[in-house]
């Protein structure tokens, strides 16, 4: 009670906070039931029809809903892998230029895309993507193309792919910065004394004091390895390339909302929850013992 006394006032700080989330987060986790029912919702939760595993089965028996999971996972591999390796080697390259102004108007410039909403983006890349658009006008110059890079299966992916790291390893270089600013200049400082050139000292002071910070991004981000991006594929995607470029949560869209397959589509996001909270707890674990980096 003594302490309470004391803390009352952070207590009342954090009070609207934990109401958004009980209402928000909390609440409607009671509709995690819709997963065991063939839901119908003139019948709501309390009428409709109980049946057990039977959507959990449906999910493994269609093959659309295999072939969603195999492409969330490739997208979703691919964009982690390509989003620790691009920041890491631009910080460092970064780090290397020495003209303060030039290094922060070239932060500036990649940090933007990360503030602009898929919305936005999504309908600028579609005018530029397009088979008349300016990057096919671009590639007839050299005689390439016209490709239907958001019509194309194969294309599909790569375009999704390499517009989210664009959009995103600009921001994601902070932290590799950050880490580089805590190297103690006195390691260059004799490195230089002992002759090493710059590739040298990158290679034996540089990227070795980055390496933990590395792995403790790359097993914190092993959480969201099913989280493919939704709203980037949302506002690229089409009938024409549901084949691999549907995800889980554009699936859960489709089937529950415009299917009205509620039952179903609460299934699969049942689904994806649970493994994205053991995949979580286990990159927490990792970084722990690789890293010494813990939150709980």
């Amino acid at each position: 009670m003594k302490t309470l006394k004391k803390t009352w006032p952070f207590h009342v700080m954090l009070l609207p906070a934990m109401i958004f989330l009980i209402i928000f987060s909390y609440i409607p986790m009671g509709g995690i039931v819709m997963a065991f029912q063939d839901y119908k919702p003139w019948l709501g939760i309390g009428g409709s029809e109980w049946v057990g595993l039977d959507n959990f089965r449906y999910l493994f028996e269609r093959e659309d809903s295999v072939q969603v999971i195999w492409n969330t996972l490739f997208i979703a591999i691919l964009k982690l892998v390509f989003n620790l390796i691009v920041p890491f080697l631009f910080a460092i390259l970064l780090n290397e230029v020495r003209k303060t102004a030039l290094q922060r108007g070239i932060q500036t410039l990649v940090y933007l895309p990360h503030f602009l909403s898929w919305v936005i983006l999504g309908g600028i890349l579609i005018d530029l993507l397009a088979t008349g658009g300016l990057v096919n006008r671009a590639l007839g110059f050299f005689g390439l193309g016209p490709y239907f890079f958001l019509g194309d299966n194969d294309w599909f992916r790569f375009t999704v792919i390499v517009s989210d790291i664009w959009k995103e390893f600009g921001y994601s270089t902070i932290i590799f910065l950050a880490a580089l600013a805590g190297i103690d200049p006195s390691q260059y400082e004799a490195a230089e004394i002992d002759g090493a050139t710059r590739l040298k000292q990158t290679l034996h002071i540089t990227i070795p004091s980055l390496i933990p910070i590395l792995m403790v991004v790359g097993t914190l981000a092993l959480g969201n390895v099913l989280n493919a991006g939704f709203d980037q594929i949302f506002n690229l995607y089409n009938p024409l390339v549901y084949e691999k470029g549907d995800i889980i949560d554009t699936f859960v869209y489709r089937t529950a909302i415009l299917n009205g397959e509620m039952g179903f589509g609460t299934a699969v996001g049942l689904f994806k929850s649970i493994i994205s909270m053991v995949l979580i707890l286990i990159s927490y674990r990792l970084a722990y013992k690789w890293a010494g980096y813990r939150i709980f």
